[in-house]
C-alpha cells in the first residue's frame, strides 16, 4: 500500500539533511520554536500562512510546492474546516493552483453544508476577476446542489454561463443550451439581466427563432416588474431592481429592439420598423434621474438610425446620402456601433450593387480601427461585436472583389476568414472559402499560399480536436 507523504516529514528530512536545529529553523522561517516543534511532531495543524513562511521563507522552494500535500493532509485526513481552508483557496486563486482548488472542492462537496460559504468564496473571486478560479467552486456547488432545485444552484449555473463565454461560438451555444432551463429559477429581477444576455448570445450566433423567444420572454417579465416597481409602498422591490445592470424600463425596449433585428434578419423591414417607432416612443417612461436621460436618448439615436437602414435595406436607397451623414453626425459614438452602422451601408450596396468607395473613403480611418476594437464585459461587445467584425470584413471583400480591385479584397477577405476561424463561425468561414473559389483565378501566388496555410492551419487543428473517438455499444 503506498503511503501518501506528509509536510511533516519532508520537513523533518530538510532539517536532518541541512544539520538545523528547530530553533535555526524557525529563526529563518519567522515562528518560534515551539510552533516548529508542535508542526513537526504533528500536536499542530498547520495554517496556509505558516505554510508559505516554511516554503518561501525558510525552504526557499516555489509558492505553493506543498498545497498539494496541505490538501491530503490537513483537509483530506481532518473535518473539514473552512476557517482553514477558505484563505487556502484564496491563495491558491492568486497563484493559479487550479488543480489544487479542484481537489479541495472535491475533497468537502459530499456535504452541502459547504455550499453557502464555498459560493460566497466563488462571488468575491469573480468580483476580483479570477474567473478561472470562481468557476471551479461554481461548478463544485452547482455539482452538489443540481437535485435541490435552488436559487443558489440557478445562479451559479448563470455564472458558468458567463464565465464561458467566449471567442468559441460552438462552445457559447453549448454554454447557452445548458444555462436556458435554470433562467426561471432565478429571482425575478435577475432573470432579466440572464435573458439579455442570452438574448445576444443566440444574436451573435444568429439564432433567430431563440433571440426571438428570448426577447419576447424579457419584455413580458420587464412590464410586470415595471408596474410593480412603481406601485406605492414597494420600497424592497426598487432596492432589488438596484441590482439590474440597466434601468428596469432598458429591458423593455431592449426587447423591441431585438424583435427588430430578427425581422431585419428575415427580410421583414417592415414589421421591423415598427417595432424600431416602438422603442422610440419613450413619453411612458416615469424616471427622470441622469441615467434614465442617458438611455433615453440613446435608444432615440437608434431608432432614428434603425429607421434609416430599414429603408435602406428594403430598397430604399435613395435615403443612403442621408444615413452617411447620420453616420457622420454621430461620430463620436462607441465604435460598436459605428461598426454596425458601416456594416449596414455594405450589406446595401452588395445587395442593391451601390458605389459606395467614397463612403469606404470618408470612414477609411474608423475601417481600420476595427480590428482593434476593445474587448468588455458586455454580452453585446463581447459577442455581437467580434460577429460584426467578421461579417464586416467578408461583405467589404465581396464589394471589392466584384469591382475588381482584387488586392483589396482578398486582403480583406483573408483577414474575414481569419476572425471567423477564431470566433469559431463555421458560415462566414464557409462563405469566405466560397468567395475565395470565385475569384482565386485573380489571385497572386502569395495570395494563394496565405490562403493555402490558413486552410491547413484549420484543418490541423480541427483534426487534433476532434482525434479522440469514445467507445460505446
Amino acid at each position: 500500500m503506498k503511503h501518501t507523504p506528509t509536510i511533516r516529514a519532508e520537513l523533518d528530512r530538510y532539517l536532518q539533511q541541512e544539520g538545523m536545529s528547530l530553533t535555526q529553523f524557525g529563526h529563518i522561517a519567522g515562528m518560534n520554536r515551539g510552533i516548529v516543534s508542535a508542526i513537526v511532531t504533528g500536536n499542530k495543524t498547520m495554517s496556509v500562512n505558516q505554510l508559505d513562511l516554511i516554503i518561501t521563507e525558510a525552504m526557499d522552494l516555489p509558492e505553493g510546492y506543498f498545497y498539494y500535500l496541505f490538501v491530503e493532509n490537513y483537509i483530506i485526513d481532518h473535518p473539514p474546516n473552512m476557517r482553514r481552508i477558505e484563505p487556502f483557496l484564496y491563495r491558491c486563486a492568486e497563484l493559479d493552483k487550479l488543480g489544487v482548488i479542484r481537489r479541495v472542492v472535491g475533497a468537502i462537496m459530499d456535504n452541502l453544508l459547504y455550499s453557502p460559504k464555498l459560493f460566497e468564496i466563488a462571488e468575491e473571486l469573480l468580483s476580483q476577476g479570477r474567473h478561472a478560479a470562481a468557476l471551479l467552486l461554481y461548478e463544485g456547488v452547482a455539482e452538489a446542489e443540481k437535485y435541490q432545485h435552488s436559487e443558489r444552484l440557478a445562479v451559479c449555473q448563470y455564472r458558468i454561463f458567463t464565465i464561458q463565454i467566449g471567442d468559441d461560438q460552438s462552445q457559447n451555444l453549448k454554454a447557452a443550451t445548458l444555462f436556458e432551463p435554470f433562467v426561471e429559477r432565478l429571482d425575478e429581477i435577475d432573470q432579466l439581466d440572464a435573458l439579455k444576455d442570452l438574448a445576444n448570445v443566440y444574436r451573435s450566433l444568429r439564432k433567430w427563432d431563440k433571440v426571438d423567444e428570448m426577447a419576447k420572454k424579457m419584455r413580458a417579465k420587464a412590464e410586470i416588474q415595471y408596474i410593480l416597481k412603481h406601485q406605492q409602498k414597494n420600497q424592497e422591490r426598487n432596492e432589488a431592481a438596484k441590482k439590474l445592470s440597466r434601468p428596469m424600463f432598458v429591458y423593455i425596449t431592449y426587447a423591441d429592439l431585438l424583435c427588430a433585428s430578427v425581422c431585419d434578419a428575415r427580410g421583414d423591414y417592415q414589421q421591423a420598423l415598427q417595432y424600431t417607432y416602438a422603442y422610440a416612443d419613450l413619453d411612458w417612461v416615469r424616471e427622470t434621474d441622469d441615467d434614465t436621460i442617458y438611455w433615453v436618448e440613446m435608444y432615440q439615436d437608434w431608432a432614428r438610425c434603425n429607421i434609416y437602414v430599414n429603408k435602406l435595406l428594403s430598397g430604399d436607397v435613395s435615403v443612403l446620402s442621408d444615413y452617411v451623414e447620420y453616420i457622420a453626425e454621430t461620430a463620436d459614438t462607441m465604435e460598436g456601433e459605428k461598426l454596425s452602422k458601416l456594416l449596414n451601408v455594405m450589406i446595401a450596396a452588395n445587395q442593391y450593387n451601390l458605389d459606395v468607395d467614397d463612403v469606404l473613403s470618408r470612414f477609411k480611418k474608423d475601417i481600420d480601427a476595427f480590428t482593434q476594437l476593445p474587448t468588455s464585459t458586455d454580452m453585446y461587445s463581447q459577442q455581437v461585436v467580434p460577429d460584426y467584425i467578421a461579417w464586416f470584413g467578408y461583405e467589404l471583400a465581396y464589394y471589392y472583389l466584384n469591382r475588381e480591385r482584387y488586392s483589396d479584397g482578398f486582403k480583406q477577405l483573408l483577414f474575414a476568414m481569419v476572425k471567423s476561424h477564431i470566433i469559431n463561425n463555421e458560415t462566414y468561414f464557409i462563405n469566405c472559402i466560397g468567395l475565395f473559389m470565385r475569384f482565386q483565378v485573380y489571385a497572386t501566388p502569395e495570395i494563394k499560399t496565405e490562403f493555402s496555410n490558413l486552410i491547413e492551419k484549420v484543418w490541423v487543428g480541427n483534426v487534433e480536436k476532434n482525434r479522440t473517438v469514445n467507445c460505446c455499444e
